[in-house]
């Protein structure tokens, strides 16, 4: 297999893992929906941030790190559930706050343009495992001597791809219909989505205590 097509495989793979739901897809699809199309995107851009910082470990050889010392990955992984689990909650306890309009769209108390990046960003990185599946699949993937080109061609492509789908999803949940449709189910969405949050973060932290020897 040629280094250019070691290269498709992995962002096709890297592309089906982003597209199954999760929290990432949880999070940018209301933060869209509930905000407006710029906030959405803002978010994107932190997941494919958080993604082109996993892919960067990965090539640097870091994640091993948590396979090696797994007291550690067990650390990330409650860490991570535990933020998945405050993130929920938040969202439930605001599910009962009126949804607002200003002249340049819908604003939600408290979350800038710059803070659904901080949340995207937060959010891919909350979950450990992503790092161990990325540098799975390059194990998997990746000739005995990769070139240069391509290490270094890993992380910024996989900004695009992972980015590039929750844009997808930002723009598909900021439309007026789908607004329309949050605006008179406000309460049940945001309860629905903070009780995925937290289920998603409960699994993470049991996944971890489950773990210990």
């Amino acid at each position: 297999m040629t280094a250019f097509a070691v290269l498709l495989s992995i962002l096709a793979t890297i592309f089906i893992g982003a597209m199954s739901p999760g929290p990432s897809f949880v999070l940018v699809s209301r933060i869209a929906v509930a905000t407006s199309r710029s906030h959405g995107l803002a978010s994107a851009l932190g997941m494919g941030l958080g993604g082109a910082i996993f892919a960067a470990l990965a090539v640097l050889g870091l994640t091993a790190l948590l396979m090696q010392f797994e007291w550690l990955y067990l650390f990330l992984k409650l860490l991570g559930g535990t933020y998945l689990i405050y993130i929920g909650i938040r969202i439930w306890r605001g599910a009962a706050e009126p949804f607002k309009m200003s002249g340049t769209g819908a604003t939600e108390k408290g979350i800038s343009v710059s803070r659904a990046f901080v949340l995207g960003l937060v959010t891919q990185l909350s979950n450990p495992k992503t790092s161990i599946v990325y540098a799975s699949i390059f194990a998997a993937l990746m000739p005995p001597s990769p070139p240069l080109w391509l290490l270094v061609a890993l992380p910024p492509m996989l900004f695009c791809v992972e980015a590039g789908w929750y844009a997808v999803v930002a723009f598909a949940f900021s439309g007026s219909r789908a607004r329309s449709v949050y605006i008179r189910l406000k309460r049940w969405i945001d309860r629905g989505a903070g009780v995925v949050m937290g289920a998603l973060g409960t699994k993470l932290m049991l996944e971890a205590l489950r773990a210990k020897p």
